[in-house]
């Protein structure tokens, strides 16, 4: 069976995740790219049910983020990557967390943490 990828880039949701008191209290944005791979069997038939839903994806994302306080985006990053693997027809899948309102001591768009999983 041959398999596609799936795209979601950017998907913005408010969370309360960091390090410090001051991040899991005010909250902040964060920005989900996901890219699933899975089989192909929905571009043959052009029907929802034989391929990823990605209105059920971004439920998943949020309610991994909304659900818990992460420290680390990492492990936000890898919370969302499990699930997904878990609940979804994926053979693999990539999960970024962009963090645009990062505090460094010098300028930056983002920080990020990226982690893939694969079905075992």
């Amino acid at each position: 069976m041959s398999q596609m990828e799936i795209e979601i880039d950017g998907l913005e949701l408010r969370g309360f995740h960091g390090a410090t008191a001051e991040e899991q209290e005010a909250g902040q944005l964060f920005l989900f790219d996901v890219w699933l791979v899975a089989h192909d069997a929905g571009v043959r038939t052009d029907r929802l049910d034989d391929t990823i839903d990605y209105t059920q994806v971004v439920a998943c994302i949020r309610e991994i983020s909304d659900g818990h306080r992460f420290n680390l985006i990492e492990a936000l990053a890898a919370a969302i990557a499990d699930a997904i693997v878990e609940r979804f027809d994926v053979s693999r899948v990539r999960v970024r967390v962009r963090k645009p309102e990062v505090q460094l001591e010098a300028p930056a768009s983002y920080s990020a943490a990226t982690i893939e999983r694969s079905r075992r």
